[in-house]
């Protein structure tokens, strides 16, 4: 074999290595770009704080410390106008786990799970901005929301809307509570 014969036999051997080695550099830098999570909140979808429907007591002092907005519909599974907004609450929480809390709890299955919030009647969702706070609507009125204060205090304690959302009622609300 001559010297060109091994250079050429070089050459080839060099090109059968880097290729492929090149093609998986390429294939482990996009794997890192598709699944980098940095800047973005890891979500558990095991969370049972992201569980749609609730069975036990809620911690909402652990809900308001997540930076995400949350709404709390208080329904029964038995209730015409809640039957209606069962599917946009399954949709939502589907659509905006890690970006809002969306909770349902069955006021006739679970009385005792209402106790401590202003429902009068159902469905009746209580809603809280990002920061944790009663979410105070631009238009109240509008958005037919109603916000309770303290007696004692005069502080602003909850913001309720009574009756059936629509979806997109209850993304404009999310939007305003600080949805991102």
């Amino acid at each position: 074999m001559s010297d060109e014969d091994i250079k050429k036999s070089n050459k080839g051997l060099a090109v059968k290595i880097i290729i492929p080695i090149l093609l998986v550099c390429v294939i482990f830098g996009i794997w890192v770009v598709k699944n980098n999570t940095k800047g973005t909140k890891a979500v558990d979808s095991d969370n049972a704080d992201f569980a749609l429907h609730v069975t036990e007591k809620l911690d909402l002092e652990k809900l308001k410390s997540s930076g995400l907005p949350i709404i709390i519909d208080f329904g029964a599974d038995s209730c015409d106008p809640c039957k209606e907004m069962a599917p946009v609450l399954v949709e939502l929480n589907t659509e905006l786990q890690g970006k809002a809390i969306i909770r349902f709890i069955d006021v006739w299955k679970y009385q005792e799970l209402a106790e401590g919030y202003p429902i009068s009647l159902i469905p009746t969702q209580i809603l809280i901005d990002a920061n944790g706070k009663p979410y105070t609507p631009k238009d109240p009125e509008a958005m037919q929301m109603k916000l309770y204060s303290s007696k004692d205090t005069g502080e602003h304690v909850f913001t309720a809307h009574e009756g059936g959302m629509t979806k997109e009622q209850l993304l404009a609300a999310l939007k305003e509570m600080g949805l991102k």
